[in-house]
């Protein structure tokens, strides 16, 4: 009797052993992608930024090296995961990722994913509504430009433009 009991404690670890492994490599298996190319594009976002600003009777935004960083971060995960989200998949939300680089107060963010040129780019965010209302918005001083692209497919890009005081 004793013996059967062993087995059965060996047999319902045995299935917890194997329900954790397969668990583990269920999860390794997700769609994460390498990123291929990533940059900063600060000088682009200021020209296009300062253009759209100047219409609508606004001052210029400066690049901005931690608002870069954030942005940079973002379109990264973005890229890996193959996915344009603000949450990224550990949880962090946009004001939990902010925080975590040293932003604070008022800040935005604009994502998009797209083989577009940053001409399109900025075209589209002005005729979305929120993302017009990002880029138009007295607060903002700074901002941060960058993209990535996945590594399978380097004609579309994951971009993140982080806006802040």
């Amino acid at each position: 009797m004793q013996v059967k009991k062993l087995k059965d404690a060996d047999r319902r670890w045995l299935i917890k052993a194997g329900s954790a492994s397969l668990v583990l490599s269920l999860t390794a298996c997700q769609s994460v992608q390498d990123v291929g190319e990533m940059a900063a594009d600060g000088k682009t976002g200021e020209d296009y930024l300062a253009t759209i600003r100047s219409e609508h009777g606004l001052p210029p935004l400066h690049s901005d090296p931690m608002l870069e960083k954030a942005a940079l971060q973002q379109a990264a995960y973005m890229a890996q995961s193959g996915r344009m989200d603000h949450t990224t998949g550990w949880g962090k939300d946009f004001a939990t990722r902010m925080r975590a680089n040293g932003i604070g107060g008022a800040a935005a963010e604009n994502i998009a994913y797209g083989g577009m040129a940053p001409d399109e780019l900025f075209t589209r965010w002005m005729n979305s509504p929120g993302h017009r209302r990002n880029m138009l918005d007295p607060r903002f001083s700074r901002f941060g430009l960058a993209y990535a692209r996945e590594a399978k497919d380097t004609r579309r890009r994951y971009w993140a433009l982080v806006l802040g005081r």
